[in-house]
């Protein structure tokens, strides 16, 4: 679980910062600008195998990085038991710069070792048709009147690219998942049908506008709760964000494009605006028209978040199937620069998050798939997972600085200590040894 996870990352970021700061000043040096995508750090590089019988295996609980090439099938291992629901999430990451066409994208599937498809999910470039990154999961569910894929053992993870001869050919990076869900308190008394109807009218977010700078990543995705905020996009680039949504609430999201006098030509799709969720599927999206003067956009009105919701054959309704972290990404057209220019423009997102909190169906620690305080504290202050593990990192940091310098001090009161007591006929004498004479002047080093 994510986490658990935060403990292994601290851990390392912990060695890292400490060498850091103990470098001699002028040997640390900047990175070259941001990246189009910030990466988990914990990820680990597996290579994805064209053929089942040689796939790497995915453990649960677990980030890594691949990626795959235009028209490439590759398939990865799952090991699962008979009890568990397990989920595997694909985020391709296009290169920065490329062309994307009309129905470009991925595909992932479980598959049992028939290839019975448990799910099959996609993500595709449709009407905003540039290149961003994209996710998408499949998972297999146990059910008890299901004769495919309920029984454990080995399973394949299938990851397929979709691509036009007149997009760019280069490789997409993968970021994989795979994450259990965590065991019901009571299975047999759980609901099986998902509820019918649901409040679809968007409540108005508090007045006051608030500054928050998106990430570049679900990994670094800033923290936002109910309220206006407000920042600035460049055509090309990818905002990150992440809202907390608790069982039985329900989210609303509105972006907003505010205007430019640099021209007043129409673009279609200008705007992309996506939410996916805690298991990073995609949940819906939604596109922005735009000439020149405000303009803005919302997500469908979608259902609360409930445990029988993914019984609902609608794939929107579905994926509001677990509480946790929900992550919301605006990517603005680069082709908005040719009309627009390069320079940012000013971005508002309307979050609404209504309803009380209910009680989560799990037993024991619902790891992603829950909310707790922390969590709420982290959006309150507009925190990341990533800033999340840096503030860990640094107060580690200070006790490992405090430590070792308690440490060093004492250590030099012992020595004190120690030569004071020493006998006479145990000294050194003087100028012995190469130490320079007791009292005498400073000798160079």
């Amino acid at each position: 679980m994510d986490r658990q996870r935060n403990r292994g990352r601290v851990a390392l970021a912990t060695i890292a910062a400490v060498c850091a700061a103990a470098a001699l000043p002028g040997q640390a040096h900047a990175a070259d600008g941001p990246a189009a995508y910030t990466f988990d750090p914990a990820a680990v590089a597996v290579r994805g195998a064209e053929t089942n019988a040689d796939a790497a295996e995915l453990k649960p609980g677990s980030v890594y990085k691949s990626s795959i090439e235009h028209g490439q099938k590759l398939y990865y291992r799952l090991e699962l038991d008979d009890t568990t629901d397990a989920y595997v999430s694909a985020v391709a990451v296009p290169e920065t710069g490329g062309k994307a066409a009309y129905g470009d994208g991925i595909t992932i599937s479980i598959r049992d070792l028939d290839d019975n498809r448990c799910s099959s999910y996609d993500a595709f470039f449709e009407s905003a048709e540039f290149p961003r990154p994209i996710a998408a999961y499949a998972h297999r569910t146990v059910k008890e009147d299901s004769t495919t894929c309920g029984t454990g053992g080995t399973y394949n993870v299938l990851v397929e690219r979709e691509s036009k001869a007149t997009s760019s050919p280069g490789a997409w990076d993968l970021e994989l998942r795979f994450e259990n869900e965590p065991a019901l308190k009571d299975r047999d008394s759980s609901p099986t049908e998902a509820p019918e109807d649901w409040p679809s009218a968007s409540p108005v977010p508090p007045a006051g506008k608030q500054k928050r700078t998106g990430g570049s990543s679900f990994y670094d995705a800033t923290g936002l709760e109910t309220g206006e905020w407000v920042d600035d996009i460049a055509p090309g680039q990818t905002r990150f964000y992440r809202v907390p949504v608790d069982w039985g609430q329900q989210i609303f999201a509105t972006a907003a494009l505010s205007n430019s006098s640099k021209s007043t030509e129409y673009l279609g799709n200008a705007l992309a605006l996506a939410l996916d969720n805690p298991a990073r599927g995609h949940v819906d999206d939604a596109t922005l028209s735009y000439s020149g003067a405000p303009n803005s956009v919302s997500l469908d009105p979608l259902p609360p978040v409930a445990y029988e919701n993914r019984y609902d054959s609608a794939a929107d309704v579905s994926a509001m199937r677990f509480a946790g972290w929900y992550y919301l990404s605006v990517t603005l057209s680069p082709e908005v620069a040719e009309h627009y220019g390069d320079e940012a423009i000013g971005l508002t997102l309307k979050v609404k998050v209504v309803n009380d909190s209910g009680p989560s169906p799990y037993q024991g620690d619902a790891g992603i798939f829950g909310i707790t305080d922390e969590d709420r504290d982290m959006a309150k202050n507009g925190l990341g997972a990533s800033e999340a593990d840096e503030s860990a990192t640094m107060k580690t940091v200070a006790a490992v600085g405090i430590g070792t310098g308690s440490v060093l001090v004492l250590g030099l009161g012992a020595w004190t200590l120690l030569a004071r007591r020493r006998p006479a006929s145990a000294a050194v004498p003087p100028g012995a040894g190469g130490q320079p004479p007791l009292g005498g002047p400073p000798q160079p080093w």
